[in-house]
């Protein structure tokens, strides 16, 4: 996310590997948090899938942040790495059942700080 927030903001080019049909689910920190806190506080021994199960394909992933800081950047493709993982959905299941946990922040949540938080940073070094 930060690299197609940074690249929008410097006015580049948003660059996907590949199709951009891969898929990723993004998490905000204030739910890892959170999710993390519940579980250190819980006597639960096994692993648990503390994430955002809201799945976005790169591509769409790339629009929403062109959309949303710079609707005039170009969307390019360079060649796929070849390691990409081609899915990322965490199964948070044992959170929701265990911990009673799950995400409260939504993705636009998500963006909206972030590009904040970068734009701020980006204010305090010119």
């Amino acid at each position: 996310m930060s690299n197609f927030i940074l690249q929008s903001l410097h006015g580049e080019d948003v660059t996907i590997y590949g199709d951009g049909s891969q898929t990723r689910s993004f998490q905000f920190v204030h739910d890892l948090v959170s999710g993390m806190i519940s579980l250190m506080e819980s006597d639960y021994p096994y692993p648990v899938n503390i994430g955002n199960p809201d799945e976005y394909t790169i591509k769409e992933f790339a629009q929403i942040i062109q959309g949303y800081v710079n609707p005039n950047a170009k969307i390019i493709h360079k060649p796929a790495v070849v390691d990409d993982p081609q899915k990322r959905r965490p199964d948070i299941t044992r959170a929701k059942e265990i911990l009673g946990w799950q995400p409260q922040f939504t993705v636009s949540q998500g963006i909206a700080e972030t590009v904040e938080y970068f734009r701020g940073r980006r204010k305090g070094s010119d």
